[in-house]
């Protein structure tokens, strides 16, 4: 097949032709021309040869065009597409009459008789006969333009679709493979995997199915478009269509938590005092959540009030069972709910879903318990705290009760107390307070003889007894882990001696500390860790000043302690 002029607007008509089917740039299906035109010349004149086509994007004209590029003479390798400087100058004049020649530096035409002589990087263009295509390098050409189009049509649907991920998007099934629906979204194919559906769902071709954008991935064969209808950002996105408040932002939706096709809760706040949040997501008699739940097959929606104090959250959160009393550990993000017996499988929920969406939304690890458990607990901690008090304390169970009932709960407190708490308690004067005191310390001075004896037996050396901060109970406790010198000590991160949290495949695990028996914060074990890498002079203490510093203009700090921490944990 040969370019003639009977065929040249033929060119661009088929450009354009394919743009709009495929709904890409027409400019892109004539690059794609050019290219396989281009190669097909390659194979009549020689695959080392640099041969251009341009194709004109008004007549449809094919130039063809041989190219040989100025390069250094110890770069030359190929001596059809490049030439040296000295190579190039007998070709560095101006072009003969009837030659279509000229010369090219950086993207601009040169005259060669005002530009002196050739330089690196020059390009010299000289025009070479249309070639004639046979029926297999037309079959090539063919090949590259498919897919070059191909190309362009999947990154024009990757742009389309990754500016839309976190909506919603309306589409028609097309088919089920393997439990997974294939679903028409218009301008491509989606997939609904089986994870992502509601459980009671099954669908036909050609049923309408709304679905949430949740990723769109570049992959070899083209865009992977993932849809859900289980996520929780899909009920968020529907309550935004449903609620005109929440798309305007005046309530926002603050968390929600899905067990999908079964119950949900969403929590809502209102930057408008005269608008109750979760009246605006009801609607009038119920239309606008209804409107949701119908489209999540009947799952059922707690709507809750957010509130930024988490007790009042957690109680709002575990509706509708009642709460009477919460306590919240904030350094392990775990919280104690006690609730009345009779509300006890109310607040747990079926299968404990209540309880699990509780937490979800919250994002804490919940524990409920009845009155009568949390009865019986305190119990247990108040005989506990009186056996010790009349051991160590040589009391009657009285007094030692007595004690127990003040809140007194270890003997620390009682040795270093001011002497008027104890005075307030009935029947204690000031000689009995002296006493008591005296007691406490002279058991604590004696236990701490004794931890130290066993420490010094395991080996721990001088530069760890002295240490600062550390009792000889810590000093002891470190010393059965192996801790034996300061820089074992200046070793440790500070999790590894506090405790702490960690996430395993989506589950929050407990990291136990050596010294977390002992009530040492993670703040104070970096403290202490730090303090002895100075000691040591593995740190310049004035870069720590400098940290300080920096972190309290506000900007966000990343220790070496952190940095270790993130390293050692699982």
């Amino acid at each position: 097949m040969a370019i003639t002029s009977a065929n040249q607007l033929e060119l661009l008509q088929t450009a354009e032709a394919v743009a709009r089917e495929k709904m890409i740039d027409p400019l892109l299906v004539v690059e794609a021309m050019e290219e396989s035109l281009s190669r097909a010349a390659k194979s009549r004149y020689g695959s080392e040869m640099d041969i251009r086509v341009r194709i004109d994007r008004k007549t449809g004209r094919a130039d063809f065009t041989r190219v040989r590029t100025v390069v250094a003479e110890e770069e030359l390798e190929n001596y059809q597409a490049e030439m040296t400087a000295e190579q190039a100058k007998p070709y560095f004049a101006p072009a003969k009459p009837g030659r279509d020649e000229f010369w090219i530096r950086e993207g601009q035409r040169i005259d060669p008789a005002e530009a002196g002589a050739p330089q690196v990087g020059d390009e010299f263009h000289e025009a070479v006969p249309p070639v004639e295509m046979g029926r297999i390098a037309a079959q090539s050409a063919k090949q590259v333009i498919l897919q070059k189009v191909r190309e362009a049509e999947r990154d024009r649907q990757y742009e389309e679709f990754q500016d839309r991920v976190g909506t919603i998007i309306n589409g028609i099934v097309k088919r089920e493979e393997y439990g997974n629906i294939i679903v028409d979204v218009g301008r491509g194919e989606a997939i609904l995997r089986r994870n992502e559906k509601i459980g009671r769902e099954s669908y036909r071709n050609g049923d309408r199915i709304r679905c949430y954008i949740k990723d769109v991935r570049r992959e070899a064969r083209g865009p992977q478009i993932f849809l859900s209808r289980t996520a929780p950002e899909f009920m968020a996105e529907l309550f935004k269509m449903e609620v005109p408040e929440i798309y305007d932002g005046i309530i926002e939706i603050k968390a929600v938590a899905r067990d999908p096709g079964s119950r949900a809760k969403i929590a809502v706040i209102s930057y408008d005092s005269s608008i109750d949040p979760v009246g605006a997501c009801v609607g009038m008699r119920g239309s606008r959540v209804q409107a949701v739940v119908n489209e999540l097959q009947g799952e059922k929606i707690d709507i809750i009030p957010w509130n930024e104090d988490q007790a009042t959250f957690l109680v709002n959160a575990l509706q509708p069972a009642e709460v009477s009393k919460v306590v919240i550990d904030e350094e392990a993000q775990r919280i104690e709910v006690v609730v009345p017996d009779e509300q006890l499988s109310l607040a747990i929920g079926r299968r404990g879903q209540n309880v699990r969406l509780a937490s979800q939304l919250t994002g804490l690890d919940i524990d409920i318990l009845t009155e009568e458990e949390e009865s019986r607990r305190r119990q247990k901690e108040f005989e506990e705290r009186t056996q010790l008090f009349m051991e160590t304390l040589d009391l009657d169970e009285f007094f030692a009760q007595l004690l127990v009932s003040e809140g007194f709960t270890n003997l620390e407190e009682v040795a270093y107390v001011e002497l008027d708490e104890l005075l307030v308690i009935d029947g204690v004067d000031e000689d009995t307070a002296t006493e008591l005191q005296t007691r406490a310390r002279e058991y604590l001075d004696e236990q701490a003889r004794q931890a130290l004896e066993r420490a010094r037996a395991l080996g721990v050396e001088d530069s760890l007894i002295d240490f600062e901060g550390l009792t000889p109970q810590m000093i002891e406790a470190l010393a059965q882990d192996g801790v034996k010198t300061l820089d074992d000590f200046a070793t440790c991160a500070d999790w590894e001696l506090a405790g702490g949290w960690t996430t395993v495949n989506g589950e929050r695990v407990k990291d136990d500390g050596v010294l977390e028996p002992f009530d040492v914060s993670l703040e104070e074990a970096q403290n202490m860790v730090m303090t002895a890498r100075v000691m040591l002079g593995w740190v310049d203490p004035e870069e720590m000043l400098g940290t300080a510093s920096e972190e309290g203009d506000g900007e966000e700090i990343v220790s070496d302690e952190a940095a270790a921490t993130d390293e050692a944990r699982p």
